[in-house]
């Protein structure tokens, strides 16, 4: 009998694709006095009752769903683990109303986001970049976020574009906002008003 919290790690283990063990403590056992002993032994049950997969060749082991075909060292565990950083952080920051992974908007050529989320009553696409893309390769991801933008596949106002990456890209002028940070709390941190410095004669 699967409990209520076995069924809510299950469901954000479809959600995000990949979680490691500590990331699955904090959020959903970080009431308990030893909540790493006691995600150990929940995960070794659900494992062991084919509820959830694991692999061992990421270090820390990662947990997955038991529906998931994926490589067990497939590149793209560090890129969802990687979306899942951005969750923990936007969830630290408060008002985070919604969070989806790898949204689909139609067909096959349509702009794919990272992410999808609602922070703060603002709608967010959200790319994390994990490795550095070419000028052009850029480029052509914004033209379908663009293309995005001008179909009818969404409502209006159209949600802003947040790129999270270690490298800053010279980028074209879009009908939407587009935003760079490494972080998430980086970016909030820029949208605060600076104090104003008044000299004193």
């Amino acid at each position: 009998m699967l409990t209520k919290r076995d069924k809510a790690i299950i469901a954000d283990l479809n959600r995000f694709r990949v979680m490691d063990r500590d990331s699955i403590a904090e959020l959903h056992f970080a009431n308990l006095k030893r909540p790493i002993n006691a995600t150990n032994s929940v995960l070794l049950r659900l494992l062991r009752d084919g509820h959830i997969q694991r692999s061992t060749h990421v270090q820390p082991y990662v947990y997955y769903g038991a529906d998931l075909r994926i490589k067990r060292n497939s590149a793209k565990i560090h890129h969802w683990l990687s979306i899942l950083d951005v969750y923990k952080e936007m969830r630290k920051l408060g008002a985070l109303e919604s969070f989806r992974v790898e949204p689909k908007f139609g067909r096959k050529g349509v702009a794919e986001p990272d992410v999808f989320a609602r922070f703060r009553k603002t709608d967010f696409f959200i790319e994390v970049q994990r490795t550095i893309y070419t000028e052009k390769q850029m480029r052509e991801k914004i033209d379908r976020y663009i293309d995005l933008c001008r179909s009818d596949l969404l409502p209006k106002p159209f949600p802003h574009l947040l790129i999270l990456s270690e490298h800053i890209y010279e980028l074209k002028t879009a009908p939407f906002r587009v935003f760079q940070a490494q972080s998430f709390t980086e970016f909030v941190e820029s949208l605060k008003p600076r104090p104003i410095k008044i000299a004193i004669t």
